[in-house]
């Protein structure tokens, strides 16, 4: 685990003021969260790790990002994965591709939000609200099943087309919140010459290759409804691009609802 010496000084506001609005609307409405699925069921459960290809320790989290994605080994949860690569690794000997400084800034903002006095990799974030080292897959389990009880909003989001049309129902009690669209492609390899892996062979799933909010969601609002466009840039290969929607509570960084897109039809 290597530590970012000094925190960013950033607010609140950084990734929250840049999520704009596209076509949303609303409803506030005062009522209870939708039913909890029937037995047998899967609750779905946002997982994030913040990793890097400059940081030694984050292969075996990857490789758990992985299994937790495609083995769903957790009862009771559709685990959903997103892996955000960092970039202040990226003067170690070798400049991670995947990475962005607006992937920093998110983990940036949950360091603030828990009180924490410091930025790690890999760090590993289940449903807004539990932090640990990424490569501890006891406390992932613990920290899923935990979240999987916990109520949360349904999303449905279809693409059709270059867009997707969103509806997210039975949210539970928040303040205000934001909708967000995350790109994210599987199947990435890279075989780092330098840094901590040099000469090691470095498998991805999850990549996160893009954010963008794409509406607000009022305090207390038990549903939202939106159409949000779907990215596809040069260099990704669409075959191994999915998308995932989620609603996340601005102050505490609590994840409201989580689903994936599926294909029309």
């Amino acid at each position: 685990m290597r530590s970012a010496v000094v925190l960013l000084l950033l607010s609140f506001c950084l990734f929250i003021a840049s999520c704009g609005s596209d076509t949303a609307t609303n409803t506030a409405v005062n009522s209870q969260p939708a039913a909890k699925k029937a037995a047998g069921g899967r609750e779905p459960v946002l997982v994030e790790l913040f990793t890097s290809e400059g940081c030694g320790n984050c292969p075996p989290a990857d490789r758990h990002l992985v299994l937790l994605e495609t083995e769903q080994p957790v009862a009771g949860a559709d685990v959903i994965t997103l892996g955000y690569h960092v970039d202040y690794f990226n003067d170690r000997g070798w400049q991670d591709v995947y990475s962005s400084p607006e992937y920093t800034r998110r983990q940036n903002l949950y360091s603030m939000r828990m009180g924490l006095n410091s930025m790690y990799t890999p760090q590993m974030i289940v449903d807004g609200k539990a932090e640990f080292i990424g490569s501890d897959p006891q406390r992932a389990s613990a920290e899923i099943t935990k979240a999987a009880s916990a109520a949360k909003g349904q999303v449905v989001a279809t693409a059709n087309g270059q867009s997707a049309e969103v509806t997210v129902t039975g949210l539970p009690q928040h303040l205000v919140a934001t909708a967000v669209l995350v790109t994210a492609e599987d199947d990435l390899v890279s075989n780092p010459n330098a840094g901590n892996n040099r000469g090691k062979t470095l498998q991805h799933n999850s990549v996160v290759r893009k954010l963008q909010g794409f509406g607000k969601v009022p305090e207390k609002a038990t549903e939202f409804k939106g159409t949000v466009e779907l990215p596809m840039e040069h260099g990704w290969k669409a075959e191994n691009v999915r998308y995932v929607v989620y609603v996340q509570e601005d102050q505490s960084g609590r994840i409201l609802a989580v689903g994936r897109v599926n294909k029309a039809g």
